[in-house]
């Protein structure tokens, strides 16, 4: 007996100037189904989930809803057919409670047009106790962690009475432990017939999650398998058109090389205590450890970010008075943010301006015109240089894809000439073949003489860069590992989960009369 698809997407074609950005793709969704969209960015699956939403119209094509012809031509369009996007930027406003952000626009109300607030906290909990969620409806949502947000999303999407959901990188931010949470969500909507779009560049979620899997490059379909019966590595086949290689390290011999920076017992409340290591020339240090563990926090202090409490900074073998981003900047540190779109990126300029915000100065005369011309030709040699994809340096960078947009980043560093560059979460949000290109580009940087530190939560990430790895446990290094084969997952994980006895203050309290020793 056939099953009607919840959503059934034929032939949808769609262009924009200059580019044939969907051609012929088809995609459909049943009831209860996990169904992953799959792709390198800049396949395609942005923009097909963006005309199912009604942000985009289709050139070509038709949608079947409940396996009838729908137009959905807006988003409002897409909510009356029971559809919800859950973006990977939350759509929440912090300052209003759980229940007002999912009922904002339609809250109860009283005589008189008065809100109706125990009605809107009746019904936000009876969404909850549905998804057997622990979460109080006055709670303000900026107090909530990413992971509860998400949550609150799901239970807004569920309130218009949503029979599809699509899941755009849902698990991007999280740690092991919330995404496990999400997965009991996901897992229940499933058995009461909602289907999922999942859209995710981690390969080990698939055979978690998903049940079958769609595959798009440049603007195609090329296959729909299923999850529990196709190895990852056909499904990277797939999505990338060639196979990708598991490179192991080269470890260097780094014996005789100098330290470019030297960090001793570096301190900042409880997020980073009496942290000391050093990286040479040559040489990626990976940085791991669990979520909270202080790592992004010391890149931070280090880079002048955040105000250090205690500890030494070394460039070259002198200590640096390092008060802000500028200090580290003129002393030859380059810091590429978790968050490329917020810290890296002017998104509304193009490339050759993002590509020049560090070396500004450089490009103006003396009688402060700016060389336009100058900017384009170093910004093309960037872009031939790093393989940058964009049309030309006059692309606004919010149209590219995630892998170039961290290139732009990695640009405007490397045109600085920095010779130590910090790397938190550098493959974040990027498709499988722009990680290998990543990658390389790091082994490339450390080979001309660079020393780098890349901060990562993937661990195979973490082993694949290494030449050593630095381990953190709240806050403290608790051990310091070889990189190459003879290190493994379980010995990353055994440091990363080593907490102190006790968690002594990070700056004790002046004596009291009791606790004053004897003179």
């Amino acid at each position: 007996m056939s099953v009607t698809p919840l959503i059934s997407m034929r032939n949808i074609d769609k262009r924009f100037p200059g580019v044939h950005a969907l051609k012929g793709v088809s995609f459909e969704l049943l009831p209860g189904e996990v169904h992953a969209l799959m792709g390198e960015n800049g396949a395609g699956k942005s923009t097909l989930m963006k005309i199912l939403s009604g942000i985009y119209p289709r050139d070509g094509g038709e949608i079947l809803v409940g396996g009838t012809p729908a137009e959905i031509d807006s988003p409002r369009a897409a909510q009356s057919h029971g559809l919800a996007i859950i973006h990977q930027e939350l759509a929440l406003m912090n300052d209003l409670t759980v229940a007002q952000n999912i009922f904002i626009g339609r809250e109860p109300r009283l005589s008189f047009g008065r809100l109706d607030e125990k009605a809107l906290n009746r019904n936000a909990r009876d969404i909850f106790a549905k998804l057997n969620l622990h979460l109080d409806p006055k709670t303000q949502v900026g107090t909530l962690t990413i992971a509860r947000q998400q949550l609150v999303e799901i239970a807004k999407a569920l309130s218009f009475k949503s029979r599809v959901l699509v899941m755009d990188e849902p698990t991007a931010a999280l740690n092991d432990r919330e995404i496990d949470e999400l997965f009991i969500i996901i897992r229940q909507l499933k058995a009461e017939g909602v289907g999922i779009v999942y859209i995710s560049h981690k390969m080990d979620e698939l055979k978690r999650i998903a049940d079958r899997v769609t595959v798009m490059r440049d603007g195609a379909t090329v296959g729909t398998v299923s999850a529990a019966d196709t190895p990852v590595s056909e499904i990277i086949r797939m999505m990338v058109g060639r196979e990708l290689g598991a490179e192991t390290v080269d470890i260097p011999d780094l014996a005789a090389a100098p330290p470019l920076l030297e960090v001793r017992g570096l301190t900042r409340g409880r997020a980073v205590r009496d942290v000391s290591f050093s990286v040479r020339q040559g040489e990626i240090l990976g940085f791991a450890g669990l979520m909270g563990a202080g790592r992004t926090e010391v890149a931070r202090a280090i880079f002048g970010a955040d105000r250090k409490n205690g500890g030494e900074i070394l460039v070259h073998g002198k200590a640096l008075t390092i008060r802000s981003p500028a200090d580290a900047v003129a002393a030859g540190i380059g810091y590429l943010s978790e968050d490329r779109k917020h810290f890296g990126l002017a998104l509304g300029m193009d490339v050759k301006d993002n590509v020049a915000l560090a070396t500004m100065t450089d490009f103006v005369s003396r009688v402060g015109a700016i060389n336009d011309a100058r900017m384009r030709a170093t910004a093309r040699t960037f872009i031939d240089r790093l393989r940058i994809r964009t049309p030309s340096e006059r692309q606004e960078v919010r149209f590219l894809s995630g892998g170039n947009q961290q290139k732009v980043v990695i640009a405007k560093w490397l045109l600085r000439n920095c010779d130590i560059l910090i790397f938190d979460e550098p493959t974040r949000g990027i498709d499988v073949g722009a990680k290998s290109e990543i990658y390389r580009l790091l082994t490339d940087l450390a080979a001309e003489g660079r020393a780098i530190i890349v901060i990562s939560s993937e661990l195979p990430e973490v082993l694949r860069l290494s030449h050593r790895i630095a381990v953190m446990c709240e806050g403290r290094l608790t051990g310091i590992l070889p990189g190459g084969p003879g290190t493994t997952q379980e010995d990353i994980m055994d440091l990363a989960t080593r907490r102190a006895p006790a968690m002594e203050p990070a700056f004790p309290p002046p004596p009291t009369p009791e606790t004053r020793a004897p003179r």
